[in-house]
């Protein structure tokens, strides 16, 4: 396990020359945390208590995102609800899910002040909020809930160990989600099932590791995709790049299907 701080993530270890070119595309800080937050619409919402000044507290919310912010509808029965209209400064917490070791995912925490929604912005974010959590209709228009917005001032995104930055603001509002995110589990599943010759071929063809065993697709996004190589050195971290960015699943088939032609041709 690499030292937390120290690792060079996808670049290899300090001590081995990379196998690949790192200039190769992979996708900023900005897009990880925001496909992140699109994806996964839970977190820890943490207000300042009323009744412990100062002290933070940390509750479960549901969310959805309006141009990087989130919208949230919580009822005036809510702890949470109560600490906003006293103090609006707050915090969500939204993690990645999985097996495994917890601080190797995914994380980001969206700091700002939240507001309770009136008028045309509160129609906007309550359809974006409806269209991602489908079930809160039943109770939406209940008097006693509200749509909140928290407006995001800083970002603070960890991808594991070794990753992490604070996000400008402006590179979060000006990120886009990764059009892959919600299809990478299906075709993982998918190359490392059916098709553990195509990765070895092109761990062969577009890395500098000359001898490979077998090799595991571990990660994909619209930029490329990365591999654990099995070589006689042990495992070994392979990105490739798409030639064009992808813009869906059919088109992560057929440029992965171009690359694996290529691959065997070379």
């Amino acid at each position: 396990m690499r030292r937390h701080g120290h690792g060079t993530g996808s670049k290899g270890t300090p001590h081995q020359e990379l196998l690949y070119d790192a200039d190769i595309a992979t996708p900023s800080h900005a897009e990880r945390a925001l496909t992140l937050a699109s994806q996964v619409g839970t977190g820890t919402l943490c207000t300042l208590a009323c009744d412990m000044p100062g002290h933070p507290y940390g509750s479960f919310v549901t969310f959805a995102l309006d141009g990087g912010d989130p919208v949230f509808l919580i009822s005036e029965l809510a702890e949470h609800t109560r600490n906003l209209r006293g103090d609006g400064r707050a915090s969500l917490l939204v993690s990645e899910p999985g097996d495994g070791d917890p601080l190797a995912r995914g994380r980001v925490t969206l700091v700002g002040t939240s507001t309770i929604l009136e008028g045309d912005d509160k129609a906007r974010c309550r359809d974006a909020y409806l269209e991602s959590h489908p079930r809160a209709a039943y109770y939406a228009d209940y008097t006693d809930f509200h749509f909140w917005k928290l407006r995001v001032d800083r970002i603070r995104y960890i991808g594991g160990y070794g990753r992490m930055s604070w996000v400008e603001p402006d590179a979060w509002r000006g990120a886009e989600a990764d059009p892959i995110a919600p299809h990478a589990d299906r075709i993982l599943q998918h190359m490392n099932d059916d098709h553990g010759s195509a990765l070895q071929a092109y761990c062969l063809a577009f890395s500098r590791a000359t001898e490979v065993a077998s090799a595991t697709m571990v990660g994909i996004d619209r930029h490329g995709f990365e591999m654990s190589a099995e070589t006689p050195e042990g495992p070994r971290p392979i990105r490739v790049a798409f030639d064009t960015p992808l813009t869906d699943a059919q088109d992560a088939r057929v440029q992965l299907v171009a690359l694996a032609k290529k691959a065997r041709s070379e």
